[in-house]
């Protein structure tokens, strides 16, 4: 029976948390979020006395909520603007909607009052439909007029537009055929190619591997990127890697000896005192002890080093205007570097960490070619942040 009343207890702090809420939202003005709370609420035991609180809330933010749009959609079409008319277009749904929530709840009994819950429904669809007509010839006439401009920002509002016309008015005149024509405007076409500023010759195929920007995944709704300059198309920017310099350091073997001497545990022996006897436990046996020796190694070391850096930079250009809009520093390095070892002594006394190295021999040094091409993974994951993060247009 405790806990019986416990939850029941529990039950009506949840209903009474919620109502105040709905309370909270209705006073605020937020109508649609209390109605929508009111209706969540009543979808379950509407008959439920808890219930009737719901019911009150729910039949004064539908009026207050109706009463608003009303008056919105009147200073709307009285404003005559046309940018209103998406606005006023929207409203009407909403009215709709709101109705359309509510009705499957009907009818809702006030218990104390012996009445029925007042709403009042009207039929929108012709009021939805004209509005949606007046919009969309806007809409239509609107982007007409923003795809003859040259201004790519306004194109692609006129293709988003586009989109939306098409999702409330489906197959509305030929406006397939204008997006295609927006969508083939709005694009900015971007040539990226190099140049070489440095006195040394750059593989080619670090610059291919560079430019390789179907491996970069780039592409965007907006935003396409050739290598190859393709006829029939006017380009709007341009991004040049220009390479400023390559260093290539000199082969090197530098040469280290080194000893080292360590104590190692042998086995066990028999703990002597001063005088040499043996020392016993109180038992009478002898008390054994780690026996360690010490160990010695002379270590010879070479160390083959070789190194190889790329600075550049990253321009973006506006083609239309031939100016300088943006750069960025990029650069790399690769380091080779092989040592191994040889030894006199007992291996013992150095780390095993050092072992892998007396098992190494000298190997020859990458060409200069392979160096600067070992550099191209850095550079192309620096370069692709570079254009990631800095787009073309914000």
């Amino acid at each position: 029976m405790r806990n019986i009343s416990i939850l029941l207890s529990f039950f009506l702090l949840i209903t009474s948390c919620g109502v105040k809420q709905t309370q909270k939202m209705v006073a605020s003005g937020d109508y649609d979020n209390a109605i929508e709370n009111a209706v969540s609420s009543l979808r379950n035991n509407k008959e439920r006395k808890g219930k009737q609180e719901y019911i009150y809330l729910l039949e004064d933010a539908f009026a207050k909520a109706k009463e608003r749009d009303l008056r919105s959609i009147d200073l709307l079409i009285k404003d005559a603007n046309p940018s209103n008319l998406e606005k006023v277009f929207n409203t009407y749904l909403q009215l709709n909607n709101r109705q359309e929530k509510i009705r499957p709840l009907l009818p809702l009994t006030l218990l104390k009052e012996g009445r029925t819950a007042t709403f009042t429904f009207d039929n929108y669809s012709d009021e939805i439909i004209s509005s949606k007509n007046a919009l969309s010839k806007y809409l239509y006439s609107n982007t007409k007029a923003l795809l003859a401009t040259n201004n790519k920002m306004n194109i692609r509002r006129a293709y988003d537009d586009l989109i939306y016309l098409e999702s409330i008015n489906p197959n509305f005149k030929d406006v397939h055929k204008l997006m295609e024509e927006a969508k083939n405007k709005g694009i900015d076409y971007v040539t990226v190619y190099s140049k070489n500023e440095t006195n040394m010759i750059i593989p080619m195929r670090l610059e291919n591997d560079l430019l390789d920007f179907s491996t970069y995944g780039l592409n965007d709704k907006w935003t396409v990127y050739h290598i190859n300059k393709q006829k029939g198309i006017n380009y709007d920017y341009g991004i040049v890697l220009n390479f400023r310099q390559l260093s290539i350091s000199p082969e090197q073997i530098k040469e280290k000896e080194f000893n080292k001497e360590k104590q190692i545990k042998i086995g066990q022996k028999k703990l002597l005192d001063t005088r040499g006897n043996v020392v016993k436990d109180s038992e009478g046996n002898p008390i054994m002890v780690d026996d360690f020796k010490t160990v010695k190694i002379s270590v010879y070391e070479f160390r083959q080093f070789k190194s190889a850096q790329v600075v550049a930079k990253v321009d973006y250009i506006d083609l239309k205007s031939n100016q300088l809009l943006q750069t960025f520093p990029i650069s790399s390095e690769f380091i080779f570097e092989n040592v191994y070892a040889n030894y006199k002594g007992d291996k013992l006394a150095c780390e095993q960490e050092y072992y892998p190295n007396f098992d190494k021999r000298a190997v020859v040094f990458p060409t200069n070619e392979q160096m600067i091409m070992d550099t191209s993974e850095d550079l192309k994951t620096k370069l692709k942040a570079i254009i990631t993060q800095n787009k073309i247009r914000k």
